[in-house]
């Protein structure tokens, strides 16, 4: 079963909006753990526009589950990251003023970057995910830099599954088989939902993780964050 990972960025976004503590995104993330989430995805951004420093800090002492901390591997982030020690860390190539993640790494022009990172995190006893675009290149420039696992940048394949659902599908198919053929781990996330999440599970089987917020969180808001999880938890079944 592909496990569920659920991204509470968009809890701390709200809470911020007002100030104070409400809603409480640690109580938020244990409960998603009780509901039965299979990991916790945290992408603090430098601004803190949602996900703070210290909230990473304090979800991953109140969690069980397996936290997953995205992010750009800048100087602070890595600091972070080594004294957090999640069991995975995601590399996203993310600009400052970027909104949300909308593209991968090219692992092959940044491999020596990507490699002394991925030891870094190696050392720490951190699995490394690389966030990359759905190409197999790609997909072998991750396995050089000796990383454990690829996350697939999904978003094309949201926007084309409703009109195109099998050429979204086909979109992906060489680097997922790629990432099964080298050895890497395979997750995938962004845009994923209800109505498309079943058929890439179908198709790619193998796929280990799957990271979910800013839609999740949406849902939540129809019909309730134990529900919303389970619903989701059945399209990774």
């Amino acid at each position: 079963m592909t496990r569920l990972s659920v991204n509470i960025n968009k809890v701390a976004t709200l809470r911020n909006a007002r100030g104070g503590n409400v809603p409480n995104v640690e109580q938020f993330a244990k409960d998603c753990e009780r509901f039965g989430a299979q990991g916790i995805t945290v992408h603090p951004r430098p601004d803190e526009r949602h996900i703070r420093r210290s909230d990473v800090y304090a979800i991953r002492r109140c969690i069980h589950t397996e936290l997953n901390i995205e992010g750009n591997p800048e100087p602070e982030f890595v600091k972070m990251v080594c004294e957090v020690r999640p069991a995975q860390v995601t590399l996203v190539p993310d600009g400052h003023d970027q909104l949300t993640s909308n593209h991968g790494w090219d692992t092959i022009a940044h491999r020596d970057f990507l490699t002394e990172i991925t030891r870094r995190f190696h050392e720490a006893g951190i699995r490394v995910s690389i966030f990359i675009n759905p190409v197999a290149e790609m997909v072998e420039g991750a396995k050089s830099v000796e990383a454990d696992r690829v996350e697939l940048y999904t978003g094309p394949y949201a926007e084309m599954f409703e009109q195109a659902p099998e050429q979204a599908i086909a979109m992906y198919r060489d680097a997922a088989l790629k990432a099964r053929e080298v050895g890497l781990g395979l997750n995938a996330g962004h845009d994923l939902s209800t109505t498309n999440l079943p058929a890439l599970i179908h198709a790619f089987p193998w796929i280990d993780e799957v990271s979910i917020g800013h839609q999740l969180i949406a849902d939540a808001l129809y019909w309730g964050i134990k529900e919303t999880i389970q619903r989701y938890l059945a399209c990774c079944k």
